[in-house]
């Protein structure tokens, strides 16, 4: 049989001088994905892919494995509004989760639940995804946003709950719009795009501003409230206290970690034009404010406590100088959330907890009045807890989601009056899951900082196994125990799934990611290098037998790790990448990154870019892993030339022959960077453990 050839890329001598430095863009012209040249190219990366994929053993036993496990389905926890329960829910048949009711005096599964949005139902391709619902305080309408494609361009609409008729909507430039409800249904506050005409062409993602909207009115009558004159790349939060007096605003500069926050007293300035006093304004730390039932501001902050605490404070005096400290900061757990549970029979109030320590969750329960520790709950393993629900009028009750590596996620109640926390709603399916051991290890980076990872191996024998190592690293994203339908699949098939605490999340507050941002970047990769070399050291796997993957953030991890460090692997999984991180803020949301990466506009920023960029540390001559690059046509955030451009670069680059370490792109169309049909995840899933299976050598599909 011939040799198999990549497909013809020409490399242009595009060199773009920047600050003083001459930056080659060999391939620029990929870019344009409409170009006849671009258009060419990806035709026969699409056919080299199917070529190459028919070569790969196990992928239809991954994918049958992938699809048994992923039929544990989940259950969300639940709202609570007048009575009534929403929550979300999917069965092992459903491609999407749907929303559900259940009126009141009745439970889960019980007659009187009843389906209120199904992606499915009004989308029989799988196309449409829910992205966000928000019911008014009396349950009686339901905002929500759907978006096609995978595009995430979200359209808000008002269901009646009863009816189930559209009563408000389409409203359109509102992707991932807060939502919030003032008493009686009759308004909300809202956050919604300026519109394309009234922008710099370029900036049609940006301009964000806060308005009121009366249900069932024109947008174009809707009330500015905020935003005017303000950075193009704020986002804002709002939020209005159960009673309807107070609105809490917050804003941050495209992804940052500190915001500035207000608020206001609708009772005494009235909903159109509310006069707001600063809780917080031009400090660098995060704070989130809400009013509760008892009158009292609650501060969720890393003011002065990288690590959280939570304060207390009278909402007419809202400044720093006036909160005091509720729960103070514990020296190894980082604070993530907290319910208050002020029922009549709950013991005087109670507070409840959440912390992650070293990425595994905890919960502690205090006094509401003075934040004194009273006890913890015990939760069912070493795993994750999701974000507390609680009745908005007032209760001794508190719900949670739960997940850890062999256990779907399910819904606990934890319930104030005698402490006892109960099993709400389980997952629908009860899939067999491989038996597995997870192991928290510790290993030394570079510079001598202690990082964790979780390690999932097979029970039995240990020896050197095909390797995954599986990382982010960015962005205040914790890596914490859950439930993977991949990572069982790959286990169960003899292989080892790790998954590091890098740098750059929140896994050990906001120090530890502000260790692995802007010029401190380089220490998330050098966190991964050490990763795989403690895996290797330990006995676990072998460089002939180690994977690195990731995806966005993650992708651009995959890139630095197989360009600084391409010794340590033997193949890599990229997935929607940023690769160029010289031109990234030309694309998609990217200038909505440069608080955590910097942009090349500054030339300090620009050094530390380039000294990392994956892009342009490709060397020719160089023995590169086996590299999968999965790319999404309708991905809004990051742009698919950022793989295009790189895949190029290391098909040309590479010493590795295309049969032993192909440089391939998979490319789909019609789906986005996030939420996706579960057979559409299923796929994916298969075809980049299968492509790892090949070039890892693990000789077993899953039994």
């Amino acid at each position: 049989m011939p040799e198999p050839r990549y497909p013809a890329a020409e490399r242009t001598d595009c060199v773009e001088v920047l600050h003083g430095r001459s930056v080659a863009d060999p391939y620029r012209w990929l870019e344009e994905p409409r170009s006849p040249e671009s258009k060419e190219w990806s035709d026969a990366q699409d056919a080299l892919y199917v070529e190459q994929a028919r070569r790969w053993q196990g992928r239809e036993d991954f994918a049958e494995d992938i699809r048994a496990l992923l039929g544990a389905g989940f259950v969300g926890a639940p709202a609570w509004r007048g009575g009534r329960c929403l929550f979300m829910r999917r069965t092992g048949e459903q491609e999407h989760g749907v929303l559900y009711l259940a009126e009141p005096g009745s439970g889960l599964g019980a007659a009187r639940e009843r389906p209120l949005i199904d992606p499915v139902a009004l989308d029989p391709s799988g196309g449409t995804t829910l992205d966000s619902w928000r019911p008014d305080p009396e349950g009686r309408l339901l905002a929500y946003q759907l978006s096609a494609g995978g595009d995430e361009e979200s359209l808000l609409r008002v269901m009646d709950v009863d009816t189930g008729a559209v009563v408000d909507g389409p409203i359109e430039r509102c992707r991932y719009s807060p939502v919030a409800w003032l008493p009686g249904g009759e308004a909300f506050y809202y956050v919604r795009r300026l519109a394309p005409g009234q922008v710099p062409e370029g900036d049609e993602q940006y301009h964000r501003r806060v308005y009121l909207h009366r249900v069932g009115t024109p947008t174009d009558q809707d009330v500015l409230v905020f935003g005017e004159g303000r950075d193009k790349t704020e986002h804002y939060g709002v939020e209005v206290s159960r009673d309807g007096r107070w609105l809490v605003l917050t804003a941050a500069k495209g992804t940052s970690a500190s915001n500035d926050a207000w608020i206001a007293d609708l009772a005494e300035d009235g909903w159109e034009r509310p006069r707001f006093v600063t809780v917080q304004e031009g400090h660098d730390a995060e704070v989130l404010p809400s009013v509760g039932r008892d009158g009292r501001m609650y501060v969720f902050t890393d003011r002065g406590a990288p690590r959280g605490r939570l304060c207390v404070a009278d909402p007419r005096t809202p400044g720093p100088e006036r909160w005091r400290t509720l729960v103070a900061a514990d020296p190894d757990a980082v604070l993530m959330d907290f319910a208050v549970l002020d029922g009549p029979q709950s013991d005087g109030g109670v507070l409840l907890v959440s912390w992650q320590r070293h990425a595994i969750s905890e919960v502690t329960v205090h006094d509401l009045e003075t934040g004194a520790r009273r006890g913890a709950v015990e939760l069912p393993g070493l795993g994750s807890v999701g974000g507390f629900t609680a009745r908005p009028e007032g209760g001794h009750e508190a719900w949670f989601g739960y997940t850890d590596t062999t256990s779907p996620t399910s819904v606990y109640a934890y319930d104030a009056r005698d402490g006892r926390l109960s099993l709400w709603a389980a997952a629908p399916g009860a899939p067999e899951v491989p038996d597995v051991r997870t192991e928290q290890v510790a290993f030394t980076s570079r510079d001598g900082t202690a990082v964790r990872m979780l390690v999932v191996f097979p029970a039995g024998e240990e020896r050197p196994r095909p390797a995954i190592l599986y990382g982010y690293g960015g962005f205040r994203i914790a890596m914490t125990p859950g439930y993977s339908a991949t990572a069982l699949s790959w286990v169960r098939a003899g292989g080892v799934y790790a998954v590091a605490n890098l740098r750059g999340g929140l896994e050990e507050g906001e120090e530890w990611h502000r260790a692995g941002m802007l010029g401190a970047k380089q220490n998330v990769f050098d966190d991964c290098a050490a990763a795989a070399e403690h895996l290797i050291e330990s006995g676990r796997t072998t460089p002939g037998q180690l994977a690195v993957m990731g995806g966005s953030n993650g992708g651009l991890l995959v890139g630095a790790a197989l360009t600084q460090r391409p010794d340590l692997f033997a193949a890599a999984v990229c997935s929607a990448p940023l690769l160029d991180m010289v031109r990234y803020e030309r694309f998609g949301l990217g200038e909505l990154w440069n608080v955590e990466y910097g942009s090349a506009s500054d030339p300090e920023a620009l050094g530390w870019l380039l000294d990392y960029s994956p892009y342009h540390r490709v060397a020719d001559g160089t023995v590169y892993p086996a590299t999968l690059f999965t790319v999404f046509d309708n991905d809004s955030r990051v742009d698919p030339m950022h793989a295009r451009k790189m895949c190029a670069a290391l098909q040309h680059a590479t010493a590795a022959p295309l049969r032993e370490r192909p440089v391939l792109l998979r490319r789909e169309s019609e789906v986005g960077h996030s939420t996706r049909a579960i057979s559409r995840t299923i796929g994916l899933s298969a075809d980049q453990l299968a492509f790892l299976a090949r070039f890892t050598g693990l000789e077993t599909a899953p039994e």
